[in-house]
């Protein structure tokens, strides 16, 4: 924002000066103060003690003060005193602790956040494989008497508090979490007669919601980082439930800048490819001109190096770091035949976007290797490669649905791809056992006390195992400290992971039926499908104004429908 924008008296008098207030820039975030909604945990033993807890379950503590009418003390006379506060659902931002009093002046505090019960119980390393890896969640404070210190931030739903001094005590007025969050409005809707999708559509929502910070994360815990690979399910997600938010636009020209040509975003060749995709969306979502004339040359340039991948006769030869989703890391031939779908799929849309830019011959260069890379049709029973082939046009979809995708309903699913193996059943018409899929697998999660949805999960960590938001009983496997798998394993696992928010894209898309065809949706598609449902409403954001659609199924099995549009968007 240039300085003739700007309402000086609203700006604070010490940083009015242009040499300092043009290297100042406003956090759209805003913060909101939480109270925790229960005790999970506290010593009690001969040596240490925890009375009063109940005086931090209150809400809206702002300010310590001289006189407080209730505290929790923590008292260690020998070995540490510790309580383990819930605050009901995860979130990103701080923990703010109200210190009344401590006994000697100074007192260690030691400080765990937790996106399980578990992992906020744990120590760094280890067993478990608790880590700080992005983020200190795991740290040691010294607090004196009428203190407020702030602590974090980080991704979590549980702090641990623990007195570290072997004799001493700490008075505890309150403790509030302060959720940081951008202040958005929630345009888009899914709801319908089955609760459990309507859940899971929300839930999906909020995940990428935390995740919408200065920029586009991956996780509010770990990765806090723009993979550009990542994003698309999350992009995807936005779409349909804000429309627009500017963390896309600095998300895309962070990983542009991060990676002048030849470099591939992230180290990966097809991360390159999966920016060129999420362009084309959310040109045709948001329609801005502007952004897209900014990426002219660069994605110019990337189209033709991309070009430049592919052998005569059709097979892609991207280079190192070769990778389509973890699952398919140990198997070359899934790998290939993801990325033909990906490159394919890549060189599609490019050639769209060159097309609206006057780049008649760089579209004509993507349309080329498009049909180059359709003399090479791999062969496939990975779900993953499946479902981008299907995606890309280079298997049919059907086939690929009953024949790879179906089997075994979600085993062989992941939270990221598994995006890409839902639009591709929907694609193929089998929306019932999408939504079935759906209920199996991100329902799983929320009967295991999930808020928000994770970097992976595997129905066949269910067997034995605990819920998150509870302590791990005895002779129980710890569904967050035992498993996981790659760079994900037990503790270092990110319980919110934006990636994984596929299901509530999805059923836009595929239930509601609403897809943008035109830039800034000035023309639509709306080819409702609800499979097993009876009833469908919803909403779905353009730049225009809101979509409203609702679909009831009648008992002749036709839909009656009722559609809303604005004015300038056009159903075709």
């Amino acid at each position: 924002m240039c300085m003739s924008e700007i309402n000086l008296k609203k700006i604070p008098y010490g940083i009015r000066k242009s040499e300092i207030l043009n290297n100042t820039e406003e956090d759209k975030r805003v913060r909101r103060f939480m109270a925790p909604t229960r005790v999970l945990w506290k010593t009690d033993s001969d040596k240490a003690s925890v009375v009063g807890e109940d005086a931090l379950l209150r809400s809206c503590v702002k300010q310590i003060h001289f006189n407080p009418d209730k505290v929790c003390t923590l008292s260690s006379n020998g070995e540490s005193a510790g309580i383990l506060l819930d605050f009901g659902v995860e979130f990103h931002g701080y923990v703010k602790l109200y210190i009344s009093s401590v006994n000697p002046e100074r007192v260690n505090l030691r400080i765990r956040f937790g996106e399980s019960a578990s992992e906020a119980m744990s120590d760094i390393g280890g067993e478990k494989n608790a880590t700080n890896d992005h983020i200190n969640r795991d740290q040691v404070i010294n607090v004196g008497f009428l203190s407020m210190p702030e602590i974090g931030p980080s991704g979590f739903r549980f702090v641990r508090i623990d007195v570290l001094d072997p004799n001493a005590a700490v008075s505890i007025y309150g403790v509030q979490g302060i959720f940081t969050y951008r202040e958005l409005e929630y345009k888009g809707s899914f709801e319908s007669n089955d609760e459990l999708l309507n859940t899971i559509w929300n839930t999906a929502a909020y995940t990428v919601h935390l995740n919408m910070q200065e920029y586009v994360w991956d996780g509010i815990k770990r990765d806090r980082l723009v993979w550009i690979g990542d994003i698309h399910p999350e992009t995807s997600t936005i779409q349909a439930v804000f429309g627009y938010d500017e963390s896309v636009e600095k998300s895309l020209e962070l990983a542009r800048n991060e990676c002048p040509l030849p470099i591939y975003m992230g180290g990966i060749s097809a991360y390159s490819l999966w920016w060129i995709i999420v362009q084309h969306d959310w040109y045709l979502q948001n329609g801005n001109r502007a952004f897209l004339e900014a990426q002219r040359k660069y994605l110019k340039d990337l189209l033709v190096l991309f070009s430049g991948f592919i052998s005569d006769d059709g097979v892609e030869m991207l280079p190192e770091n070769r990778f389509v989703d973890w699952p398919t890391q140990a198997d070359p031939d899934a790998t290939h035949a993801g990325l033909q779908g990906i490159l394919s799929l890549a060189m599609q849309k490019g050639s769209v976007l060159c097309r609206e830019l006057g780049e008649d011959d760089t579209a004509a260069l993507c349309d080329e290797a498009v049909k180059k890379l359709s003399k090479h049709i791999p062969e496939t029973t990975n779900k993953q490669a499946a479902a981008i082939l299907a995606l890309a046009g280079m298997q049919d979809a059907r086939k690929m649905s009953e024949e790879v995708l179906k089997v075994g309903g979600a085993k062989g699913f992941s939270t990221f791809f598994g995006f890409y193996m839902l639009c591709a059943m929907g694609k193929a018409g089998d929306v019932t056992d999408s939504l079935n899929i759906i209920r199996e697998y991100w329902g799983a999660m929320l009967s295991r006390g999930a808020t928000t949805f994770w970097e992976d999960f595997n129905l066949d960590w269910l067997e034995g195992s605990s819920r998150i938001d509870e302590l791990v009983p005895e002779g129980v496997k710890d569904l967050h400290g035992d498993y996981g798998a790659y760079c994900y394993q037990k503790l270092r696992h990110s319980l919110c992971h934006g990636w994984s928010s596929g299901p509530a894209a999805f059923m836009a898309q595929y239930v509601l039926g609403i897809k943008p065809v035109a830039p800034g949706c000035s023309k639509v598609t709306i080819n409702p499908n609800l499979g097993d449902l009876e009833w469908v409403r919803g909403t779905y954001p353009t730049p225009k104004g809101i979509i409203k659609v609702e679909y009831t199924k009648k008992a002749d099995g036709t839909i009656e429908s009722k559609i809303e549009l604005p004015e300038g968007v056009t159903r075709v």
